[in-house]
């Protein structure tokens, strides 16, 4: 048997209506969903620690979430997991005309123009709708900072973008003094609004610059995670708790770790 079908049976056997586990005979699309989301995050974690052993790990966890999906749609009589590798299969053979036709291309960017191309047809014929946008198709039950992101991208498609980094770095200046005026008008309404302009500038500033904000924050939180515990750790060297210090001696462990850190 091959390793595929082995899971796939497995899937199956913990589904079974009579012998299957319990919890995952209550299972439906939309509960698995946040395993399903997590499990992507684990995946992206373990890239970034380079922990290629645990990504292995992480990958199957991930393919386990399609067989999941694959069950559920199998026994409803909808597709099966055959059905969607085959549609996959189709789908990458057919974005890339110059690899498996006699299409030709240059280079990056023309390719890159070609699977947009194609990936407009393929989303004009699947959704029939009257109005066509350079913007249909973003997910927005992705991470907002990824659709903040993808928003920008398709816009500057159609020239709706700044020339370099300096529109966009001027937009946060710009923003940040609206922030400082929603504050002191005491609207918390109005300091959302201005606060998701300020981080949706910052998420464009980031893209002109060639960052990927989510990497971005990702390794700042990462990196707030590593300085705290550290700061935690010498506070009990000293013989104290964290919590029981003043902020004054708080900010200086701060300062001592950043310092260690560089």
């Amino acid at each position: 048997m091959a390793p595929i079908e082995k899971l796939m049976d497995i899937m199956a056997s913990l589904r079974d209506p009579i012998t299957g586990c319990v919890w995952d005979k209550q299972q439906t699309y939309k509960t698995i969903v946040p395993h399903t989301i997590e499990e992507a995050y684990e995946v992206a974690e373990a890239i970034e620690l380079e922990n290629y052993e645990e990504l292995k790990h992480e990958l199957g966890d991930l393919l386990f979430q399609v067989i999941f999906y694959s069950q559920i749609a199998k026994e409803e009589g909808r597709f099966n997991f055959i059905d969607v590798v085959d549609s996959i299969s189709e789908k990458m053979i057919r974005r890339h005309p110059h690899v498996f036709s006699n299409y030709k291309i240059e280079n990056v960017e023309q390719q890159k123009k070609l699977w947009d191309e194609i990936k407009q047809s393929e989303k004009s014929t699947v959704n029939d709708v009257s109005f066509s946008s350079v913007l249909n198709g973003v997910n927005f039950n992705q991470p907002a900072v990824s659709t903040a992101r993808k928003l920008q991208s398709k816009a500057e498609k159609v020239g709706f973008d700044w020339p370099d980094y300096r529109g966009p770095l001027n937009k946060v200046n710009e923003e940040i003094d609206e922030v400082k005026e929603a504050i002191d008008s005491g609207c918390k309404d109005r300091m959302t609004d201005e606060l998701g302009d300020l981080l949706f500038a910052a998420v464009n500033l980031s893209r002109k610059l060639g960052v990927d904000p989510e990497v971005a924050l990702r390794s700042t939180n990462r990196k707030f995670d590593m300085r705290f515990k550290a700061m935690e750790q010498m506070a009990r060297d000293e013989k104290s708790e964290f919590a029981d210090l003043s902020l004054e001696e708080q900010e200086a462990l701060w300062i001592k770790v950043k310092k260690q850190n560089k």
